[in-house]
């Protein structure tokens, strides 16, 4: 059980005086999922949402969580942090340090129906309003574990069962969790139509006043109940869903000007600035 966690943190000590690039495992026969793993980093993230169930881990150093209701909080080695889709949150360094993480994206869809098949219900273990704070050696090698296949050359079969294990331990044990709610969530009809309007990422970016004539509101009155409700500005949200959408493209094999040129960013520079604020790495780095 933890043999992933002892050489995982003898790569750490390895390298300890460097930051080493982040890599990224993606199989498009597990096209539900995508593990990074990053070593001593420094790199600070823009607040962001992902269409993915989201679990990161620390390995070495601090980080501060933003992103639940009840206000920042402290993640030490071995902490987890479980994210539900769409949640608004970040995961940076304390300032001036380096830190070492691991990060597994889900598609939810698929983890909402393997959670039914484990108990054959629905469970709570993926909420769309509750962060999930866990604390616990067990599970936590269990994850490293689990990275450990997946970034090996391993089957496939063998890398989906590692994944359904996982899954399913955790969702068994998910009384050893701390929960807090989201920062938010959209409630509201008339930001939901917004919404799904910023989803239109193959058009020019929608200008603040275009979105107040649609809700029938005045800009002021617009960019105080869209931060309310989603916890971003319309620019920002409109912003993350463009580089959700570049991550797609670039999975599948898009060229990276193609993809600035589509998405309306000003030109491959700006583009490359969003994107990295927002991944922590370049276009052409994440699709490698």
């Amino acid at each position: 059980m933890l043999k992933g966690t002892s050489h995982l943190i003898t790569d750490l000590l390895k390298h300890d005086s460097k930051t080493i690039p982040a890599q990224f495992w993606r199989d498009p026969a597990i096209s539900y999922a995508e593990s990074r793993r990053a070593c001593c980093s420094r790199t600070c993230y823009k607040p962001h949402s992902h269409p993915t169930f989201s679990i990161g881990a620390v390995d070495a150093g601090g980080s501060i969580f933003t992103g639940a209701a009840a206000g920042p909080c402290y993640l030490r080695p071995g902490m987890m942090v479980f994210i539900p889709a769409s949640s608004v949150h970040a995961c940076n360094p304390l300032p001036d340090q380096s830190w070492s993480y691991q990060m597994l994206h889900l598609d939810a869809r698929w983890l909402k129906a393997l959670i039914a098949e484990v108990n054959n219900i629905p469970g709570d273990f993926i909420s769309d309003r509750e962060i999930r704070l866990i604390d616990d050696k067990e599970i936590y090698a269990r994850f490293c574990t689990l990275n450990t296949v997946l970034f090996s050359d391993a089957g496939t079969e063998d890398k989906s069962a590692a994944l359904i294990e996982f899954i399913g331990d955790c969702y068994c044990e998910n009384n050893k969790v701390r929960t807090f709610q989201a920062l938010s969530s959209c409630d509201s009809p008339a930001i939901k139509k917004l919404t799904d309007a910023l989803l239109q990422t193959e058009r020019q970016p929608w200008a603040l006043a275009e979105l107040a004539d649609i809700s029938g509101m005045s800009r002021y009155q617009l960019i105080r109940l869209f931060r309310a409700e989603t916890g971003m500005t319309p620019h920002a949200w409109q912003l993350n869903a463009r580089v959700n959408q570049a991550r797609r493209w670039l999975q599948s094999g898009y060229e990276i000007t193609d993809i600035a040129y589509r998405l309306g960013f000003a030109d491959q520079s700006h583009f490359q600035r969003v994107f990295k604020a927002h991944t922590g790495v370049t276009p052409g780095s994440y699709r490698a």
